[in-house]
């Protein structure tokens, strides 16, 4: 036994060139071993007196604070099982020095000096270094994160292993600022993102905040926020607090509170702040808020007891999981002030506890009876026999087993541990302890949260309802998982609340930001047209393919209806009517001239041109029937290349009707040779080569760029019209010029034979025709060119069928009305004028007469 201890103590201690620092300093409480663990706790808590400046018997000025008692009374019994173990450090005993912090970072920072120092009133300046060993080999605590912090600064580059049981702050897992710093409680890190997924879980996007204004609260809530903003996550308004602040700055903290317009508010205080705010919110009936809360106060009982207002009621948060140390309890429940060293701590302990003066003790002297030391803790319902926290006991139980299972390790490796600092060495196998906690590379433990929901019960009872776990072992996505528990939000609701600035926004609208505001506060607007959204908000709206169009909510793209023009529908049925009426008026013409195509009037009109030209204008009739209906390949091209031929076909034989009738009334000289030019073969010749010529025209057409089908997106928002594309505009302008032009000709020459004798004048008809024609396609073009989609189609119809019927009324009619009405008419002496000097020629049975 004796060679293990001696060749631990041969080991080097501190590195060369330090010095003792700090005044000499007492332990609270001590007791003697081979190897010696420091512990530094908050035993007392002052906010308004300096409890450090007082004398060891004289702490009536410092609150005693029963929960580091527990976590020393942890220490205490951990060390004392080891003690009695035989296969943990056999033969060697531990001893501890606990220092009394006071809730000061510079009392912390004074007892870490005292540890590493030792006691020495004496101390004289030297150059020389120092080189004997540390007085502690690692030291349990502190509590909260800012002393940690200072005290790490401190003993880090003395290689001297600090092990906290409740520091959170995740600006402790810096190892190039606190390399010996290690803890059995995850780092806020882990805590303030679990937070933030906590919040987004419930849909709270609007909240407000409250922070301890220290490490503690301002690293978490700069973590929380960090990842709040990730998630979506706005907050109103982050105020630090702390249990100093005054009065005023109180005020004003529960004024932003009560002006805001968030129901949830993430607290990130340490429950000392939370201990001091809840009878300032209650003092104000800041009833109504929901509360999610950090570990350190969400599972305090003594928190729960102060909240006699019920404001915490519902509150929702995130506490270590449970735990059992066994025996744990019934050793604090043994303790005796007269049986410890330092027992000045135990008889302020006790009386505190017991309200009593111990015998042999002033420093109760207003106590109203006596106590024994022997009274019995079984009974006694107060904060010190409450073990509800349990969990954090435990952290300080594998603390201190984790240093001694280190310390164990390096016992076992004496031949090449020999010339290497003994605290390194426990710093180094801390850092590889598997001892019922892992600290990885930073020092932290795996992070696991239980979620606890504040469930009251009767007679003002509070249970910590665990209804959920968070656990960051396990992959992304699956980390919160919840229990089939139903949860009770604040006043008691059933109902998870609603906090959000804005009201989500349907599908069908986008969010729009608000000028000057975060961007969870957002206005709802309308998708434009063309463009949906089918989700709940929706950033950007999502234009509709070119064949769909948004419903009236805009929330789905629906099919665009096929616009064409068609024989159900009224327009399409009328002008179908009306094709077929000319068609059959053409025909009963027809027939009535086949049926009378012996008399003169018929023989007269050159009868041969004349059913010619009706059976043009049959097809001219016929061919309006291709621009109705679905467009295809096969009618876009049939549609204008017939239209085109057909027409011209029609102007060919008025054409050469109207050359025939004014060059046989020009021929003033008989016996001239002028007709010979103008037999029938040379009209027939006439008329098929002025087809031909647009023949021509149409195969370079449908050969070059044809007519196809088309899908117009552009004239109607919501229809898709099919239409024929022309293909190539040349060609088809081409088409119509040409129709045009022949047009004019026929025009021309019918103007010029407009003084024939009356008797027979079929050029006055021929030129009432061709005005009719050429105003309806003058006035064509322009209503073409501006008429939308089928409309478009119904002007090319309705120009084809007018000049249909204007060439059928006035060049047919007259002679119908003299055949079958005024048949006396119809004979050879009335048609070539009575009384007048005729000269006759006769043209294929056709007779000019000239007076």
């Amino acid at each position: 036994m004796r060679l293990d201890i001696m060749f631990f103590f041969f080991l080097y201690g501190s590195p060369k060139g330090i010095n003792q620092r700090g005044d000499p300093e007492n332990p609270s409480l001590f007791q003697d071993g081979d190897i010696i663990l420091g512990g530094i706790f908050s035993f007392h808590t002052s906010w308004k007196h300096d409890c450090w400046k007082s004398t060891i018997h004289h702490f009536s000025e410092c609150s005693l604070n029963f929960r580091e008692f527990q976590f020393a009374q942890t220490m205490l019994f951990a060390i004392e099982e080891i003690n009695n173990s035989t296969d943990l450090l056999p033969g060697i005993s531990l001893g501890y020095k606990l220092y009394d912090s006071c809730g000061s970072i510079a009392r912390s920072t004074r007892a870490a000096l005292a540890l590493a120092n030792g006691n020495e009133i004496a101390y004289t300046p030297s150059e020389a270094p120092c080189v004997s060993p540390a007085q502690v080999q690692a030291i349990v605590g502190e509590t909260s994160s800012s002393p940690s912090t200072a005290i790490a600064t401190v003993i880090g580059p003395l290689n001297i292993p600090m092990i906290s049981h409740f520091a959170t702050c995740a600006c402790l897992s810096d190892k190039t600022k606190y390399p010996s710093f290690l803890r059995t409680i995850p780092s806020d890190y882990h805590q303030s993102r679990a937070l933030a997924h906590l919040v987004k879980h419930f849909g709270w996007t609007w909240v407000g905040a409250i922070r301890t204004n220290d490490d503690y609260g301002n690293n978490g809530m700069a973590t929380f926020t960090e990842t709040a903003q990730q998630l979506g996550i706005c907050l109103e308004y982050s105020v630090p607090f702390y249990r100093t602040d005054s009065e005023d700055k109180i005020e004003k903290i529960i004024g932003i509170i009560k002006s805001s317009t968030s129901k949830v508010i993430v607290a990130f205080l340490s429950h000392k702040d939370m201990d001091v705010l809840i009878p300032e919110l209650s003092q104000y009936n800041l009833t109504g808020y929901q509360w999610v809360g950090s570990e350190s106060w969400i599972v305090d009982s003594q928190t729960a007891a102060i909240d006699k207002q019920h404001i915490l009621d519902g509150a929702i948060g995130l506490s270590i999981p449970k735990a059992h140390v066994t025996g744990l309890k019934e050793f604090m429940l043994d303790v005796k002030p007269l049986n410890v060293s330092g027992s000045e701590m135990f008889t302020e302990f006790w009386e505190t506890l017991f309200n009593c003066r111990l015998k042999q003790s002033e420093s109760s002297a207003g106590a109203d009876r006596e106590c024994t030391g022997h009274e019995d803790l079984t009974g006694v319902q107060n904060s010190f026999t409450d073990m509800s926290l349990m969990p954090i006991f435990n952290n300080v139980y594998k603390g201190v087993y984790a240093v001694a299972h280190a310390l164990h390790k390096i016992l076992s490796c004496k031949k090449t541990c020999n010339n290497t600092n003994s605290s390194l060495w426990i710093h180094m196998f801390l850092n590889f302890m598997l001892y019922e906690v892992y600290f990885n590379v930073n020092g932290d433990p795996p992070a696991k949260y239980e979620i606890v929901n504040w469930q009251p019960r009767e007679n003002n009872i509070v249970d910590f309802v665990q209804v959920g776990l968070y656990d960051t072992t396990v992959p992304a996505g699956k980390q919160l998982n919840w229990q089939n528990k139903s949860l009770i939000w604040a006043q008691n609701s059933l109902e998870v609340p609603v906090s959000v600035c804005s009201e989500k926004c349907p599908p069908g609208t986008r969010k729009v930001l608000q000028k000057g505001k975060p961007v969870c506060c957002y206005d709802c607007v309308q998708c434009a047209e063309g463009e949906i959204s089918n989700n709940t908000d929706s950033i950007n709206c999502v234009r509709c393919h070119p064949e769909f169009w948004p419903n009236e909510r805009r929330d789905a793209c629906i099919k665009k209806e096929a616009v064409f023009l068609s024989y159900e529908e009224i327009m399409g049925a009328l002008l179908t009517a009306a094709s077929l009426f000319g068609t059959c008026m053409t025909a009963v013409v027809a027939f009535i001239f086949f049926r009378y195509r012996k008399t003169p009037i018929v023989r007269a009109n050159n009868s041969e041109l004349s059913f010619l030209l009706l059976f043009s204008l049959t097809l001219c009739f016929l061919c309006s029937l291709t621009f109705i209906g679905r467009p295809s390949e096969w009618s876009c091209m049939l549609r204008h290349t017939a239209f085109g031929i057909t027409f011209v076909l029609c102007i060919s034989c008025v054409l050469g009707k109207t050359m025939v009738v004014l060059m046989a009334f020009r021929s003033t000289l008989p016996g001239s040779n002028v007709m010979k030019w103008f037999g029938p073969a040379q009209q027939r010749l006439s008329v098929l080569g002025f087809t031909l010529i647009q023949v021509i025209i149409c195969v370079l057409w449908l050969t070059i760029s044809p007519p196809f089908p088309f899908k117009n997106f552009k004239e109607l928002k919501d229809k898709i019209i099919l239409e024929c594309a022309l293909g190539s505009p040349v060609g088809f302008w081409a088409v119509l010029g040409y129709i045009g032009l022949l047009a004019i000709l026929c025009f021309i020459f019918a103007f010029l034979a407009r003084k024939l004798p009356d008797n027979f004048n079929e050029a006055k008809f021929i030129t009432f025709s061709m005005l009719i024609f050429c105003a309806v396609w003058i006035t064509f073009i322009p209503a073409y060119v501006s008429s939308p989609g089928k409309f478009s189609v119904a002007v090319e119809i309705f120009a084809i069928l007018a000049s249909s019927y204007g060439l059928l009324i006035c060049i047919f009619f007259p002679k119908c009305y003299v055949i079958l009405l005024k048949p006396e008419k119809n004979t050879k002496k009335n048609v070539m004028g009575k009384g007048a000097l005729i000269f006759t020629i006769s043209i294929d049975e056709d007779i000019y007469s000239v007076s």
